[in-house]
């Protein structure tokens, strides 16, 4: 069995995918007070344990590793024609250059938030800028899904396959980040619906 840097470089997109999904739902579950929650009681003491803070980190520096070294194996596969300007501005790129092109915004957008999530930086910015900048994880989330559920792994610019296992897993991840977005909203409303009721009965 043959495998070509270009099945790796496929393979690394993927597995970047899925490491964004994780932190995406790491970063939505941290943001709630998931300790209180029945399902967080009823886990394992060995699994309460853990920090879902420093998963939720590691997570994205896993992420932003292999979206750096997915599309330099592109460049090291001389039969994909891609160049080092083509990955870094792949408007012109010789394969879907419009879906090339979201998957490099994804991963711009993706250093953004790593780094002004680091202390140095962070605690250099006001929390609301930092939260704004955070919101890009939303966006950057969606650029990958889409970038990987439309670019064909081959570079044949073939139709998109749904039903092809890596087109199903981009689309799984897709899917978990919509329903996770929609609880986190969920979640939100009932919490700000809670503060106001318990506002107005300390003023009453």
């Amino acid at each position: 069995m043959n495998v070509s840097l270009l099945d790796v470089s496929s393979a690394a997109g993927l597995v970047a995918a899925v490491a964004l999904t994780l932190n995406f739902l790491l970063g939505m579950l941290l943001s709630t007070a998931y300790r209180k929650a029945w399902y967080w009681k009823k886990l394992p003491a060995v699994v309460q344990r853990i920090s879902l803070f420093d998963v939720h980190n590691w997570t994205a520096y896993g992420a932003l590793v292999l979206a750096f070294v997915h599309p330099l194996l592109l460049v090291a596969d001389k039969t994909s024609k891609f160049t080092l300007f083509d990955v870094l501005f792949p408007v012109r790129a010789p394969h879907q250059p419009l879906f090339a092109a979201a998957g490099a915004v994804a991963f711009y957008a993706l250093l953004l938030v790593v780094l002004t999530s680091q202390k140095a930086v962070r605690k250099r910015m006001s929390f609301r800028a930092w939260k704004n900048l955070h919101l890009l994880s939303y966006g950057t989330a969606l650029l990958f899904v889409v970038h990987g559920v439309v670019m064909d792994p081959l570079l044949k610019d073939r139709p998109v396959d749904f039903f092809d296992a890596e087109k199903v897993l981009s689309e799984g991840c897709a899917l978990l980040l919509l329903v996770a977005t929609w609880y986190r909203v969920r979640y939100q409303v009932a919490n700000t619906k809670r503060l106001a009721g318990q506002t107005k009965k300390a003023q009453a």
